[in-house]
């Protein structure tokens, strides 16, 4: 198991920046992937952004160009740097980690991060 920490929300107005972190409670050198996903009022949960234990990384159409993950396996932490932020990424961001055993799927999420982007 894995317990996961998101901080550096709040909020900033359109075009602003904001890192978020995801702080692991274990090392993520082994996880199959990490991830940050969002969620809307009234909305379902979405991918933002993936990033594998090999630095391979996928993004939402809607944040390519704008957003960047990265992971720091000493510090067991991920990041999301967002830039150029639009009143539409308001959303809590949650983070993910995902791993395999015996080809079963294990998701872990933290408790979310909220993150307003005023116009």
């Amino acid at each position: 198991q894995v317990q996961l920490v998101e901080s550096g929300g709040g909020l900033v107005q359109a075009g602003g920046s904001l890192r978020l972190s995801c702080a692991a409670s274990r090392s993520i050198f082994s996880i199959n992937s990490m991830g940050w996903y969002r969620q809307a009022p009234g909305k379902q949960r979405g991918l933002v952004a993936t990033i594998s234990s090999g630095g391979t990384t996928n993004y939402s159409d809607s944040v390519k160009g704008r957003f960047t993950i990265s992971r720091d396996n000493a510090k067991n932490t991920v990041y999301l740097q967002m830039n150029s932020l639009e009143p539409e990424d308001t959303a809590v961001y949650y983070c993910n980690a995902r791993t395999y055993t015996w080809a079963i799927q294990y998701d872990y999420w933290g408790q979310g991060t909220q993150v307003t982007v005023s116009s």
